[in-house]
C-alpha cells in the first residue's frame, strides 16, 4: 500500500516506531480536518473504561467512550453516519460526520433512534500544527491510508482494526501486525 499524503477523510495507522507510546501505540485515526493550520483525527481503536451514560447520565445509554487522543480529554465528541437525524453535522468524507446538535442527539439517545454502528463518541482528539503531522509521517510514525471502509468505518470492530490494516499494507507491516503489545513478551 503506497503512502498517501494526509487529507480530510483518510486514516493514520501507527508505525512500529511508536509500539511504546502510551497513547499511540497500535492506533488507527480518522483525519476529521487538515489544511495549512493543521490537523485534527480522532482515534477509532481505543476504547475507555467509560459509557456514555458515565459522564452523562441523561443520555440513558451505555454507548462506549473513546480515547480521541491527548488535546482537550475533558471535551466529548462524536463521530456519526446519521446526518439526516443530527442536523448541523459536518461531513468529513465518504458519509462520515463530525458533530452536530447535541440536544437532537440526546433526545435520539434516550428514544433509542441510534444504534452504536452509528455512532462513536470520544473524550479528546489528536492535533498537530502547520507541518508537525507531515514531519511525522516522513519519520515513519504514521502510515497515511484511504478509509476503505467508507462510511461502514464504525462499524469495524476496534480491537481488530490495526491489525487488519497492517496486514493490508503487507511487507514488513506484517511482521508488526503480529508482534505481541508489550515487546517484552517476544
Amino acid at each position: 500500500m503506497k503512502q498517501l499524503t494526509p487529507t480530510k477523510g483518510k486514516l493514520l495507522i501507527s508505525d512500529s516506531s511508536v509500539l511504546l507510546d502510551a497513547v499511540f501505540s497500535r492506533t488507527v485515526l480518522l483525519l476529521a480536518e487538515h489544511n495549512a493550520k493543521g490537523s485534527v483525527g480522532f482515534i477509532l481503536n481505543k476504547p475507555l473504561n467509560l459509557s456514555l451514560q458515565d459522564i452523562i447520565p441523561e443520555a440513558h445509554t451505555n454507548f462506549r467512550i473513546f480515547n480521541g487522543g491527548p488535546v482537550e480529554q475533558d471535551n466529548l465528541y462524536f463521530l456519526h453516519t446519521i446526518p439526516s437525524l443530527i442536523p448541523n453535522s459536518i461531513e468529513i468524507k465518504d458519509g462520515i460526520f463530525w458533530g452536530g446538535d447535541y440536544e437532537v442527539l440526546f433526545e435520539l439517545l434516550k428514544n433509542n433512534k441510534v444504534s452504536q454502528k452509528d455512532i462513536r463518541f470520544f473524550l479528546g482528539y489528536s492535533g498537530w500544527e502547520e507541518n508537525q503531522l507531515q514531519d511525522e509521517i516522513n519519520e515513519k510514525a504514521w502510515t497515511c491510508v484511504e478509509n476503505q471502509f467508507t462510511n461502514h468505518l464504525l462499524e469495524k470492530v476496534p480491537s481488530k482494526l490495526w491489525k487488519e490494516l497492517m496486514i493490508d499494507l503487507g511487507d514488513e507491516f506484517i511482521i508488526w501486525a503480529n508482534a505481541p503489545e508489550d515487546p517484552v513478551m517476544n
